[in-house]
């Protein structure tokens, strides 16, 4: 009998076999706008966007950031990069049976905190308690609404001088030829280091998680048009984002390693203990489609913001290979895979 397996959560390939063939199939599927279908960030109905996310993030406070940033942050990311703006957030709360309540305080100030940055409230939620090892001390799970960002038909507008899009909204799908791919920071840091607080591994001295609402720095970016899809990078990286895009648009793209930003602490982190930084999950980072026109303007908004002082184009669309691609160091070409299953496990 197969049985779920850690790796079956962590994003990657295994996580899609996970919801193809054993949740999705099960449910009657409706005719939307963007369905669950499409395993986009969130899905649009009757021009509303809504998403949901679990947390499960162990420990519950690590460098740079907590659940509670972990949860606002995250939630109002997958909204946003859809070309929405998040209206409102709902929280349930799983908390295990003797608890220190100081520490339940500490997570909903992060959430309050956090929720006034992003500037999206929560107005609603639920709390259940359950038997002590029942659950790992809590469990946040966050909603979110959104609607139609004001600047997205401008986007779209820009981009359908050049050619239509499959899409009205920032979905996976609408890559095509030519089409910069930009990076709005530096990768990993999320994942390298809670890998390294939560292992004792000394890298978090140097690497703190980029934990962000990106909401703020998304508008700005749609402000000047040109992006026709936007992705948050979480479980399974960069790499995993990635590939999203090039399956579901059915075009290959050619990264150039020396553009991708990693920081130095990342990649000594990676390299000592054999991780690829570009499957590491991210939670303060999007990755942006763009028309080639505006690609250079949209970096030049991203790096106004401390959030996107690192932001760069890695890489472009190209028909000249059917899956995607990784310019080298040395000059060479090898395929960027998919991750099979996320190399650091409840980072969110």
């Amino acid at each position: 009998m197969k049985r779920v397996t850690m790796g079956h959560g962590a994003g990657g390939e295994l996580m899609h076999e996970l919801l193809s063939l054993h949740i999705v199939p099960f449910l009657p599927q409706f005719s939307v706008e963007v369905p669950l279908r499409s395993f986009d960030d969130s899905a649009v109905v009757d021009n509303i966007v809504f998403t949901t996310d679990g947390h499960t993030v162990k420990p519950l406070f690590f460098p740079g950031g907590d659940i509670g940033s972990l949860a606002v942050s995250g939630t109002v990311n997958d909204i946003s990069v859809m070309g929405a703006t998040p209206l409102a957030l709902a929280q349930s709360i799983i908390l295990e049976e003797g608890l220190d309540l100081d520490v339940l305080e500490r997570v909903m100030t992060s959430v309050g905190q956090y929720s006034e940055l992003a500037e999206v409230p929560v107005v609603t939620g639920d709390t259940k308690v359950v038997e002590a090892g029942a659950v790992d001390e809590m469990i946040l799970t966050t909603s979110a609404v959104g609607k139609r960002s004001r600047f997205l038909d401008h986007n779209l507008e820009v981009a359908g001088e050049y050619r239509p899009v499959a899409s009205k909204w920032l979905t996976d799908d609408n890559i095509q030829e030519g089409d910069a791919i930009i990076v709005s920071g530096t990768l990993g840091d999320h994942g390298i280091s809670l890998l390294s607080f939560r292992e004792g591994y000394g890298f978090e001295a140097d690497v703190k998680s980029d934990i962000a609402p990106l909401n703020h720095l998304i508008e700005d970016v749609m402000r000047v048009g040109g992006a026709v899809s936007m992705k948050d990078p979480t479980r399974g990286g960069f790499a995993n984002a990635i590939n999203e895009w090039s399956s579901k648009s059915n075009i290959g793209v050619e990264i150039e390693e020396t553009a991708v930003p990693i920081s130095e602490p990342v990649r000594n982190a990676c390299e000592l203990l054999g991780l690829d930084p570009l499957s590491i999950g991210n939670e303060g980072k999007v990755v942006i489609g763009a028309v080639p026109e505006m690609a250079e303007e949209i970096v030049r908004v991203l790096r106004r913001s401390p959030l996107g002082k690192n932001a760069a184009i890695v890489g472009r669309a190209t028909s000249k290979y059917e899956r995607v691609v990784l310019r080298t160091e040395v000059g060479g070409h090898r395929i960027l895979e998919p991750p099979v299953g996320d190399p650091v496990p409840r980072i969110c």
